[in-house]
């Protein structure tokens, strides 16, 4: 049977790999596998790609077909649909997103009654669900069909939730948000501004094409430029859904997630409230913050890339903090899944009680040198099964001698293979990468 579920949901190309059919068999086996005995109710959200109604009808029209309601929350970050989703009392929701990746792409992903991502037995039954044609959902007549309701309040209701986790203002702090076109475009400037912080918003009027396009957390050059423009004290940048955050210093200098993870562990540290005083990352995570967590006193678990990794680890050791270096972020004390809005609460929050700029604090960790490079390929399982490149890895290890380390793994929502190496040596750094990249793109 073919996988529909990946790392992070269903994901393709809009209306090509992930059609209108597709979004409404998935709407329509979810609910009956999430909403059969419960509430009757499922949460639905998206951001604001042109393709996000298209889905969002058909997604609708197959719980709707299920006898189950659908709440309308409309264009909203992912993390908000994960808690609203809880807190109205709703059998799960769903997301209608593709998060950092281009415009023609979108995703569908399922959230559980508490907000977790669904898991991944439920995920295959769906898939089950999907691929046996003789398998039929009960079919609902008349008054029996599902109804939309649209939740006019589900912004206020975020915000609120936001303002709630952290307990001073952000007077005389002025910051650049970069909402990337995106699901944060309201409500990233509303609650910072709420709770009193001079805001500078910039990628923050969304057309339904310009989302990610040279913005948000993954082309942050812009952002750095109006942050030194502006004499601001830092800036924020989320992704499309807003489940990520990246920072830029008063300098234009970037923080990446390691580093807000980094600076953070030690705030919770030194309050206190780092249970299992463990911080969990992925693979991915630069060798500077294992050193920097080393020299704090803090222990690090590692797991394979991907949020719901680093989920399932805290959740198993319960420890409560971690995420990745690209900024995806989970605070378990506040929420079940990475918020990008929340993070950057977090963030400010350090930054004021601390009275330390932001450069400061993130100087807390040296970044090694670091180069990442993601090749296009049309077959990432085979490129990961070559014995040659098994072979080529470790030649490149030996190379570094334990000076650094290689990373090649495929991406888990598109068709690239993502080669990256630390060293303190970049020049020798280079070589390593563009050796493996050539030998990729050959195979």
């Amino acid at each position: 049977m073919t996988r529909l579920f990946g790392t992070d949901g269903v994901r393709g190309v809009a209306n090509r790999d992930l059609t209108p059919e597709l979004a409404f068999k998935l709407g329509r086996a979810g609910a009956y596998v999430m909403a059969r005995s419960g509430s009757g109710r499922m949460v639905v959200g998206r951001d604001t790609r042109i393709s996000g109604d298209m889905l969002q009808a058909a997604l609708s029209a197959g719980i709707c077909s299920a006898g189950v309601d659908v709440l309308n929350v409309g264009v909203i970050p992912t993390p908000a649909v994960a808690l609203l989703t809880r807190d109205l009392g709703a059998d799960g929701g769903v997301v209608i997103s593709a998060s950092h990746n281009p415009v023609e792409d979108n995703g569908i992903k399922f959230f559980g009654p508490s907000g977790f991502k669904l898991s991944d037995a439920k995920e295959r039954l769906i898939e089950e669900m999907l691929a046996d044609p003789t398998h039929e959902v009960p079919t609902p007549v008349g008054v029996n069909v599902g109804r939309i309701q649209r939740v006019p309040d589900a912004d206020d209701r975020y915000v609120a939730f936001l303002k709630q986790t952290i307990n001073l203002d952000l007077k005389g702090l002025k910051v650049v948000v970069d909402c990337a076109n995106g699901a944060a475009y309201r409500v990233a400037p509303r609650v910072l501004q709420e709770l009193g912080a001079d805001v500078v918003p910039v990628f923050n009027t969304p057309d339904g094409v310009n989302i990610n396009s040279g913005c948000g957390s993954t082309h942050p050059n812009d952002l750095r430029q109006t942050v030194i423009r502006t004499g601001a004290h830092l800036g924020l940048a989320h992704d499309g859904d807003a489940d990520r955050l990246i920072a830029v210093d008063h300098r234009g200098e970037l923080v990446d997630g390691d580093q807000i993870m980094v600076m953070c562990a030690r705030h919770l540290k030194a309050q206190n409230r780092l249970p299992k005083n463990t911080l969990v990352v992925t693979v991915m995570s630069n060798m500077g913050l294992h050193i920097a967590m080393r020299e704090a006193g803090i222990e690090v678990a590692q797991t394979a890339v991907g949020d719901r990794y680093v989920l399932e680890e805290l959740l198993r050791t319960g420890a409560t903090f971690g995420g990745e270096q690209s900024g995806h972020i989970l605070y378990l004390d506040y929420s079940p899944t990475g918020d990008g809005i929340l993070t950057a609460l977090q963030l400010l929050a350090v930054v004021q009680s601390t009275g330390r700029s932001l450069a400061d604090l993130a100087a807390q960790m040296e970044r090694l040198p670091q180069l990442l490079e993601n090749v296009k390929v049309g077959n990432k399982h085979r490129v990961m099964s070559s014995p040659e490149l098994a072979r080529a890895i470790k030649e490149a290890e030996k190379h570094l001698d334990g000076q650094g380390r290689v990373l090649v793994r495929p991406s888990g929502t598109e068709s690239l293979v993502r080669v990256m190496a630390e060293c303190r040596d970049e020049n020798q750094m280079r070589q390593v990468v563009q050796e493996l990249v050539e030998l990729v793109q050959g195979l």
